[in-house]
């Protein structure tokens, strides 16, 4: 394979420190100028090397630094400003060695400076000649401890040696770094290069028949080098690759292990640009993740509008999900979901609000259902990564074709309808009201009389199937009560929000107050931001006795703030008065289920009183200017008689 390379970055800021007389400047100086100086200054001012002295044709300033101890701060400033930090030593001088590994690399580490190091030994001319250590054996130990350490090299200002190699390897640290592709310590690929490759080999095996042929070869060649391989080189390649590994080729082929194993052999021999050209052409950035350039454009999202997966997404996971449903029983195991995301950095929903969120078989497999609710729910909260994780199993639509954005809320309340396919439902109640019982439920477990108060927030989200066989997904957000006041400081807290349900233990009085509070709470902060959303109230626990005033004092509540009465539902009978069904139906029609607090009342009879004023006045002078234009014809007339 062609050796090119082209990295993302076009300034690149090179940083020298190290302790006095270990020939910082002198460095410098030759290598910009060519020419070993006579005279330096203590510190140079910023200089910049040509632009075409390397073939990456990229724009280079060298920044130099005192080694006194009162500019220490500012050396410290520049280093946080580096992408590559060069750090000198004297050949000469064994002392100034030792203070790399007992001053200078820790000092990086302290001021959490995470860029590649560059170990340089300066003046080489005038090192003992009785030292026999090679450069190898000297920093081997010091490289073990300190992994930030790209390269080592030893060179000579006064004899012209090996210094344009110094920028050069501090070059290639920056646009093709060593540590995101392979692990020095145990010579193996590092797991987010082999996943990455293993996306492109996929992507470049275009009858997916598991091996790359001559002509996928050749096409891959011209794709990330811009020249063909020629018939012998294919063939030298795979020689190559089966003299030290057999099953790298077979009749087919180049394997993916194949594949694998010359991405690590053109890192060993340090040629590294080669990857890092295959990676960039298919859209890695530095991180091994798929660069901005590949992912759909920012969107300006209104706080109150959604963003859902197109149809044409939905039917491409469909397939994906058939897929890797190995044994067709509906589900797709731990190691199913594994083996599927084995192209992305990581599984998305490992962790955070994903993990545990939808649901599962009774062997902890996810069914058509499940695995469509979390790439709703990922979509509804994350859409850039949603769409990032769908280009990395293969999604080859554009991307932007992926994801919409839902109309607003606040024009569905107008319109009288909603036409989403994802709702929002915010679950609110005090502590042990039944809140987690009910999101535990939606998502099909059994109950538990064990109680676990949740401090964060949690999500549910599952596909609720409407009267006339719609499928909508429906998530449930619990909200802690002790989080409510932090929600609800923010203006925009309730824009996200298609339907809020306000839980309540109804064999405890204290729980229903606690509960009515936090529903007027809640709708008072709706009407005074205009996020208002539909309500509905939630009797839980009903296998047990109501509080004497339950049923009074709910209807009370319920009827003054024009809602409808509480829905009584019990996690521990099963029972549930399709509570679910009701909340999307509710979600549906936004219109119709929103509560009225008295200030807001007040507020509307005040507005409705200054319409119907400024309409009266209105009508008002309508009259005054049509008599006073009779009164005109009137009085011309008579004026002319």
């Amino acid at each position: 394979m062609a050796k090119s390379s082209s990295g993302n970055k076009n300034d690149i800021r090179i940083v020298v420190a190290g302790d006095p007389a270990t020939g910082k400047s002198s460095l410098i100086l030759t290598a910009v100028s060519e020419n070993f100086p006579t005279n330096v200054s203590p510190v140079l001012p910023p200089s910049r090397l040509p632009d075409d002295m390397f073939p990456d044709r990229v724009s280079i300033t060298i920044i130099d630094t005192s080694s006194s101890v009162e500019l220490r701060n500012k050396v410290g400033e520049e280093m946080k400003r580096a992408d590559v930090v060069v750090l000198t030593y004297a050949c000469d001088r064994p002392e100034t060695l030792d203070r790399l590994s007992t001053y200078w690399l820790p000092e990086l580490r302290r001021l959490q400076v995470r860029v590649p190091v560059i170990v340089v030994g300066c003046k080489l001319d005038l090192r003992d000649e009785e030292q026999q250590s090679s450069l190898e054996q000297v920093m081997y130990p010091i490289m073990q401890n300190f992994r930030e350490i790209e390269t080592c090299i030893e060179c000579s200002a006064s004899r012209h040696i090996q210094i344009p190699e110094v920028f050069y390897y501090a070059q290639k640290a920056v646009l093709h770094p060593t540590a995101p592709l392979f692990d020095q310590e145990t010579q193996t690929l590092r797991p987010q290069c082999v996943r990455a490759l293993k996306r492109i080999f996929i992507l470049c095996d275009h009858d997916k028949d598991g091996a790359l042929s001559d002509a996928e070869l050749n096409d891959f060649q011209v794709k990330c080098f811009n020249a063909p391989l020629q018939p012998s080189e294919i063939t030298g390649v795979k020689r190559v690759v089966e003299e030290k590994l057999p099953e790298g080729v077979n009749g087919r082929g180049l394997t993916l292990r194949g594949f694998l194993f010359l991405h690590a052999l053109f890192i060993e021999k340090g040629r590294l640009e080669t990857t890092w050209t295959v990676l960039r052409k298919f859209g890695y950035n530095n991180e091994i993740r798929l660069d901005e350039d590949f992912l759909p454009p920012s969107f300006k999202q209104a706080p109150d509008q959604g963003v859902e997966l197109t149809l044409d997404a939905v039917e491409f996971l469909r397939g994906i999900f058939s897929m890797y449903d190995n044994d067709n029983d509906g589900a797709i195991r731990s190691a199913d979901l594994d083996d599927l995301f084995s192209t992305a950095p990581d599984c998305p929903w490992s962790k955070g609000p994903y993990l545990g969120a939808a649901p599962t078989t009774a062997l902890g497999g996810l069914t058509m259902d499940g695995f469509l609710s979390k790439w709703a729910l990922m979509t509804f909260l994350e859409p850039a990564k949603s769409v990032e994780y769908l280009k990395y199993i293969m999604y080859n639509g554009d991307a932007a074709s992926a994801i919409r954005l839902t109309r607003r809320r606040r024009t569905d309340r107008k319109k009288r309808q909603s036409e989403r396919n994802v709702y929002q439902c915010f679950v609110f109640g005090p502590k042990k009201a039944g809140k987690s019982a009910l999101l535990d439920a939606f998502l099909g477990r059994r109950f538990s009389e064990k109680y676990g108060a949740n401090a964060e927030e949690r999500y549910a989200v599952n596909v609720v199937e409407g009267p006339r066989g719609v499928k909508k997904f429906l998530i449930l957000r619990e909200i802690p009560e002790d989080k409510i006041k932090s929600i609800l400081s923010a203006k925009e807290s309730l824009a996200a929000c298609d339907i809020a349900i306000f839980v309540y233990d109804s064999s405890d009085e204290l729980s229903w107050k606690k509960t009515a509070e936090l529903l007027v709470e809640v709708a008072g902060h709706g009407e005074d931001t205009g996020y208002e959303v539909p309500s509905l109230i939630v009797a839980a626990k009903d296998d047990m006795d109501p509080y004497p005033m339950a049923i009074h004092d709910s209807t009370r509540v319920s009827q003054d703030m024009g809602i409808d009465a509480p829905v009584p539902i019990s996690a521990k009978l099963g029972d549930f008065n399709n509570i679910f069904c009701r909340i999307v139906s509710s979600a549906e029609r936004p219109h119709l289920s929103i509560p009225e607090t008295e200030v807001g009342r007040s507020r509307k009879q005040y507005h409705r009183l200054v319409k119907s004023s400024v309409t009266f006045v209105s009508v008002g002078a309508v009259a005054a200017l049509a008599g006073l234009a009779a009164y005109r014809i009137y009085a011309a007339r008579k004026n002319s008689n």
